[in-house]
């Protein structure tokens, strides 16, 4: 893991497309603004998808429907 240290309003990329502005520091919280292409994403950890059961995520055969139409 790579820790850094920054002030607010300085800026961090993550590749080309991506970038963490430390926007403002209150005691013990930071405020961070992400900028990052629509097709990122950016998400709180605590929100993070719940993986599926495994019988879920076996493959399914497959309908198409645009052959009944």
């Amino acid at each position: 893991m790579l820790v850094l240290s920054r002030k607010e309003s300085e800026k961090i990329r993550l590749g080309d497309s991506i970038v963490v502005t430390i926007v403002r520091v209150s005691g013990d919280k930071v405020r961070l603004g992400i900028e990052a292409p629509p097709d990122v994403l950016v998400l709180r950890d605590e929100l993070k998808p719940h993986a599926k059961p495994a019988a879920e995520t076996e493959a399914k055969p497959e309908t198409d429907d645009k052959k009944a139409a």
